[in-house]
């Protein structure tokens, strides 16, 4: 599992280290890690040129300590200082003291550079770019140079993934210590480029603010039918979706739900004929929801149009219940609260952003944020879908999970509804709303990427491809 600590956080424990540790030497652990990967990057060092953007404090102070080590190494390094009444006075003097020059021309320095350092800013900062950091920013982008990141991409929000104003692109970001959020969440991930972790030693607490699911993650979590299993003990999923004008939706679902590792689904709607016409195991009834049977749990909402009342009565149900597409407009928020079972959301952005009254740009530009609102105002977990989908649990406390998986080819209608009906599965078989909702973010964007192959889908494709992704997790 990938973690994630706030600055607040990697501070604290920087400072505890440091403690520790003789004077400088918690930065030249991360400057020796930068200037390997910058070796790394080049093939070598000896006869390369490399300029560093040097802001002030120890980011700056980082990228010219590597700078330093680059030059005792051969290499033609040279330092654009932002602000020179500011730079990072013994590390500056390391530098010059390892043949490393001052620029006085820096654009004509980024033009010539097989790489450029951005030491501009760090973890701290705020706001975009100022004018002159930005115009070099700018310069390198239009360059041929490697960019290289050191902890983050100057002008990014370290906590948030926000990015207000102009910012570093980079090709390779060299962290420190762990991951910041703002690696993992968009939009200020794709700033970062490859990320590359160092490590330096920091004692950090066993809860990190974000995670990013690995296989053996998903693996831990994932059902496993027992000799003495029968469909209810692996649990029973009813879905209510589809409608005359979206009967689609009904069979996505119940495809996403039938892999899921339930033990039956329970199919309510006027699309019964559609779905047992394409899944035969499938249970169907025209409802309401509370005459169909024994369920674990209730997905609703995929393509139902404005059936409000069956909304209300699955919220009404004493089990896990997964709200998408239609059932997010139609839920009452004062009853989705006072539920005792866990509920799981699963908006995209434009959803979420009419859930919570704002543009959908907003939530696009500060997702982490969003993500937690939505959550709270609910007294429910969440899984926001996007770029970077984000799944926090039941009132946005605790660990957010950041799912890695995925591909652009998964936006496609329809691809949600297959989500839906494979994390009320998830939910159906016992696991904790938070729980499934990431390890079904990670299958199907898994999924996605299988079916797709570098190539336009459908949803379709998405559900059939989930036995493939599932093998690969386990095994």
């Amino acid at each position: 599992m990938r973690t994630a600590y706030s600055v607040e956080t990697v501070r604290a424990a920087e400072r505890e280290l440091m403690g520790r540790l003789p004077e400088g030497a918690l930065m030249q652990r991360a400057a020796a890690g930068l200037a390997a990967t910058c070796a790394d990057l080049q093939g070598g060092v000896y006869g390369t040129r490399t300029t560093l953007l040097v802001g002030s404090g120890d980011n700056g102070g980082d990228a010219l300590y590597a700078g330093a080590r680059l030059a005792r190494r051969g290499a033609a390094v040279t330092a654009a200082l932002l602000t020179p009444d500011r730079t990072h006075t013994p590390a500056l003097t390391a530098f010059l003291r390892a043949g490393g020059r001052v620029s006085t021309d820096p654009e004509s320095d980024i033009a010539a550079a097989g790489l450029v350092l951005d030491g501009i800013v760090g973890i701290g900062g705020k706001g975009g770019l100022r004018p002159r950091a930005a115009e070099l920013a700018h310069a390198a982008h239009r360059s041929d140079a490697v960019v290289v990141a050191v902890d983050l991409p100057s002008g990014v929000e370290a906590d948030t993934g926000e990015v207000h104003g102009d910012a570093v692109r980079a090709d390779v970001t060299v962290t420190f210590g762990t991951y910041k959020p703002a690696l993992l969440i968009d939009p200020a991930r794709e700033y970062a480029g490859a990320v590359r972790l160092v490590e330096i030693g920091l004692d950090l607490p066993a809860e990190p603010e974000l995670a990013a699911f690995q296989y053996a993650d998903v693996a831990r979590l994932l059902p496993v039918p027992g000799a003495e299993s029968d469909k209810y003990r692996r649990g029973v999923v009813g879905i209510v979706a589809g409608s005359a004008r979206y009967p689609g939706a009904a069979v996505l679902a119940v495809a996403g739900a039938l892999r899921g590792g339930a033990g039956a689904v329970r199919y309510v709607g006027s699309r019964a004929d559609a779905v047992i016409a394409r899944f035969p195991e499938a249970l169907v009834s025209e409802g309401p929801p509370s005459k169909a049977g024994r369920v674990q749990a209730w997905v609703v909402g995929p393509g139902i149009g404005d059936d409000a009342d069956a909304v209300a009565e699955v919220l009404a149900a004493d089990v896990p219940v997964l709200v998408d597409a239609d059932g997010l407009r139609l839920a009452d928020r004062a009853v989705v609260r006072g539920r005792t079972a866990p509920t799981l959301l699963t908006p995209h952005a434009g959803e979420a952003a009419a859930l919570l009254g704002v543009e959908r740009a907003e939530v696009e530009g500060a997702r982490l944020g969003a993500v937690r609102e939505l959550a709270g105002r609910y007294g429910a977990a969440v899984l926001l879908k996007g770029s970077t989908t984000l799944v926090v649990g039941v009132g946005g406390t605790g660990v957010v999970r950041v799912n890695p998986t995925g591909t652009a080819w998964l936006a496609t209608a329809g691809s949600g509804d297959v989500l839906s009906g494979l994390a009320g599965s998830l939910l159906a078989a016992g696991m904790e709303a938070g729980e499934a909702g990431a390890a079904a973010a990670y299958l199907h964007g898994l999924a996605g990427r299988l079916a797709a192959d570098g190539a336009p889908v459908g949803a379709h494709d998405v559900a059939d491809a989930l036995p493939r992704a599932w093998r690969d997790v386990r095994d």
